[in-house]
């Protein structure tokens, strides 16, 4: 192998220790709340220190996820290609790139966006990094409800970097997707149940069984159909955003209804996939609506 490729494959590697589609998802829901924190546009300075800030946070707390994990990824089959368990990268190496990313992340929020910013987006990867792969994970079925805090921090974030400020909105933008959290993840729990039984891991399809992870599904999904009404309710947005809001939970509880009738793997699967559609799309009508009123 040449130098070239050796260094490119190095790269791929590290790359893959940041998770860069989960980091996707975190960071346009950062950016969703600049851009829902001002009337107008957010500086555009701002928004992409901040974006590259919080994606370098994100991707060090996913790395130190793996670091904490690389035993329980080496024994499951959807996580035993990681650089960690399959010997591509070592433990040092892995601490050392988490360090130095988050780090700089750290440092170009508290030096070009606000310190509040940096200090709630520390917290968040503590929350991450520590509360949740440390604590949580492997102690309660609850883990990914409690956990689900700092996955919901995203358009906090987003909106303390433009605002300074922590507002009523964004406290309500935590909380859809704190809500949306568990019946996103359980989702993919309940298809990878064996892997998580086989990890020791005590996931809600492991100890409470696949049935009442499916009914809590379907009362999340309800709960955050609910949840997505009150950004209309405090006339945060309009009758465009409240359609699209009725209209992708009510196929989300579709597809959750469906699930816990007639369950399958694939039914699963594809709820799982849907609710990523479903917090993309659902924050890009919060986008529009913003700028449609």
């Amino acid at each position: 192998m040449t130098a070239l490729a050796l260094a490119e494959s190095r790269v791929r590697q590290f790359l893959a220790l940041a998770k860069p589609r989960v980091v996707t998802l975190v960071v346009f829901c950062a950016v969703i709340g600049m851009f829902l924190a001002v009337p107008g546009l957010p500086p555009a300075d701002v928004v992409f220190v901040a974006t590259v800030g919080i994606a370098l946070v994100a991707g060090a707390a996913a790395a130190v996820n793996c670091l904490v994990e690389q035993k329980i990824d080496a024994i499951m089959l959807r996580t035993r290609r990681r650089p960690l368990p399959s010997g591509e990268l070592t433990s040092l190496q892995t601490l050392v790139f988490a360090g130095v990313v988050g780090g700089a992340g750290l440092w170009l929020l508290y030096s070009f966006v606000n310190p509040l910013t940096m200090w709630l987006t520390l917290a968040t990867f503590v929350g991450y990094a520590i509360v949740y792969t440390v604590l949580l994970k492997p102690a309660t079925p609850q883990n990914i409800v409690i956990g689900g805090a700092s996955g919901a921090m995203p358009p906090v974030l987003g909106w303390a970097a433009v605002a300074g400020e922590v507002a009523p909105e964004a406290l309500l933008l935590f909380l859809i997707i704190f809500v949306w959290t568990p019946p996103h993840f359980w989702s993919l729990a309940l298809y990878r149940t064996q892997d998580y039984a086989k990890a020791g891991l005590p996931m809600l399809p492991v100890t409470h069984g696949a049935r009442y992870t499916r009914l809590m599904i379907v009362l999340y999904t309800v709960a955050l159909i609910g949840a997505t009404m009150l950004p209309f309710a405090i006339r945060m947005s309009g009758y465009l955003y409240l359609a699209a809001a009725l209209g992708l939970g009510a196929v989300f509880l579709w597809r959750a209804v469906a699930m816990y009738v007639r369950y399958s793997d694939a039914r699963a699967r594809a709820t799982f996939k849907y609710s990523i559609l479903y917090l993309a799309a659902l924050f890009s009508a919060l986008l529009v609506d913003h700028y449609w009123q």
